[in-house]
């Protein structure tokens, strides 16, 4: 008895040893963002930014390429951590390509792009990109600022392991600056240490024949919080464009919000018995000079928590979809266009968002 007592003790003892260790290294390697950063803008520079004429921007978060319609997810109520082989990654990754090269922004921003990332393989995804698609948006200017920097998510069994991950903006037209700006952080320690830092990615372009500037932010803001992270997220966000309307320049706001416009009706894709309920971001707590902008043809974002191509019945009343990609802008840009684009979730969880616009002269 005594000798099983010694041995259990033993192990006990490993297992809270291992346990420290391992919350010590990670407090010591915590990926711990300035308030401000100014992040590399990468490739050369493009055309300039002109008043009076049609721009295509779009934004998609493309779920690190391995959240197509095969998957599922742990963290929304699925099975699986690695949710795609790396031949799957390339698919998605040469997919989301080709349909970015048909989109043929001027102006793109992307959420959950992997660079060096157990899940996705190690594949830098940005210039993966790059290499695939054919657009004039992916042969000129992009920068990127990481919102999930930890050397070991230590997370679930089997763990998710190494993550480099963030948001992407590339563009066709010059870009004079672009800083990563840190929003709040829900989580304490030690959830904190392994968890995603969320961040706006603002990129700044100067407008020909003006002083004035087209700043676009794009953003992923919080999804497992119990809901003050987001709050507190969104307050920064909308001081941010209101100090950035006062200047006088053109804004666009967009990305995964992780939370639902009040201007949408949700009818359309009614939440059902036991699935995650988004928040709601309230457009009227927002300065009339904004518009919301979003297009409810298609859902934006489908719910990991099962499978898609496995189910029979993929109606809203059966399956779990969200609005909850879109675009703010601010009064002074003509909006002439707004659309979801249905890629039926093959190559990620998420619709891509497209907004023709005109920056007006004024």
């Amino acid at each position: 008895m005594k000798k099983i007592l010694k041995i259990l003790g033993a192990v006990l003892l490993v297992a809270v040893f291992v346990v420290v260790t391992l919350v010590a290294y990670l407090t010591i390697d915590e990926y711990k963002p300035e308030a401000v950063e100014q992040v590399e803008i990468i490739g050369t520079a493009g055309n300039p930014t002109v008043t009076g004429k049609e721009y295509t921007f779009a934004t998609w978060n493309i779920g690190y390429g391995a959240l197509g319609d095969n998957a599922d997810f742990f963290m929304d109520g699925g099975k699986m951590v690695y949710s795609a082989d790396e031949s799957r990654v390339r698919e998605n990754l040469s997919e989301i390509a080709k349909r970015v090269d048909a989109i043929n922004p001027d102006f793109l921003v992307m959420q959950e792009l992997d660079r060096n990332s157990s899940r996705s393989y190690f594949i830098d995804e940005l210039e993966r990109l790059k290499s695939e698609g054919e657009s004039d948006v992916f042969k000129y200017q992009s920068s990127f600022a990481p919102n999930f920097n930890v050397s070991f998510v230590p997370l679930p069994v089997p763990p998710i392991g190494r993550v480099l991950a963030g948001e992407t903006t590339y563009s066709s037209h010059e870009t004079s600056l672009a800083e990563r700006v840190a929003l709040p952080c829900p989580f304490k320690w030690p959830l904190r240490t392994f968890n995603l830092k969320r961040c706006l990615l603002v990129t700044r372009y100067p407008v020909e024949e003006s002083d004035r500037e087209l700043v676009i932010i794009n953003l992923h803001l919080e999804a497992y919080d119990s809901g003050e992270g987001k709050i507190a997220q969104t307050n920064m966000l909308k001081e941010l464009m209101d100090n950035e309307v006062a200047k006088g320049n053109y804004i666009i706001v967009a990305g995964d919000f992780n939370q639902t416009f009040s201007n949408i009706d949700l009818s359309k894709y009614p939440v059902l018995e036991g699935k995650w309920e988004a928040g709601i971001i309230n457009t009227e707590d927002f300065s009339s000079t904004f518009s919301f902008l979003y297009d409810d043809t298609y859902p934006t974002c489908r719910s990991l928590d099962r499978v898609l191509i496995d189910a029979e019945d993929k109606s809203p009343e059966s399956f779990q979809y969200y609005m909850l990609d879109g675009c703010i802008v601010s009064d002074n840009i003509q909006v002439n266009h707004v659309e979801t684009i249905n890629t039926e979730f093959k190559c990620s969880d998420h619709n891509p968002v497209v907004v023709k616009f005109v920056l007006k002269s004024e």
